[in-house]
């Protein structure tokens, strides 16, 4: 495990919670703070942390891979990041793209022709942990002159029956 200052202050506010609760049901001081100590790690790792965890859109930042990126299509929204930020793709052809994402997985809409468009290329991130996330993350590379012009994030909204 990794200690940081964020787990530090977390900590100290559980213990303080779990010691003022404990206060409640007895006045001895002692006993609570020995109590506390004991139940303060018991609380932090299967109430608080995993409650953390499912509530907060924290998630892992990964440098892009082509190989992790086709073995493992749920997870790519770890690596848009990186895509975006870096400009990875600005200026690369079509060519080569294909070559490091594979295949599109659907065409963008031109609302110039009014269809599908073979010059937007998508491909589905998968779902950013979280609860209640019910949004898909997309990459959309835009094309022009078969070179990437613009890359950008964006979400589609799922309906789960």
């Amino acid at each position: 495990m990794i200690y940081t200052p964020l787990f530090f202050v977390f900590f100290v506010l559980v213990f303080m919670l779990v010691w003022l609760f404990i206060n409640t049901i007895d006045k001895r001081k002692w006993l609570s703070f020995l109590i506390s100590i004991i139940l303060a790690p018991v609380v932090y790792f299967f109430i608080f942390y995993p409650m953390l965890n499912i509530f907060s859109s924290y998630h892992h930042q990964k440098y892009f891979n082509a190989d992790a990126w086709l073995e493992k299509p749920a997870l790519r929204y770890e690596m848009s990041n990186h895509i975006i930020n870096d400009s990875l793709f600005i200026g690369k052809t079509k060519k080569h793209i294909e070559s490091q994402l594979g295949t599109p997985e659907w065409f963008g809409w031109d609302d110039s022709i009014k269809a599908n468009s073979a010059e937007k290329w998508n491909y589905n991130l998968g779902f950013k942990p979280g609860a209640f996330n019910n949004m898909q993350e997309c990459l959309e590379l835009t094309f022009h002159n078969q070179k990437v012009k613009t890359v950008r994030q964006y979400q589609l909204e799922q309906q789960f029956e």
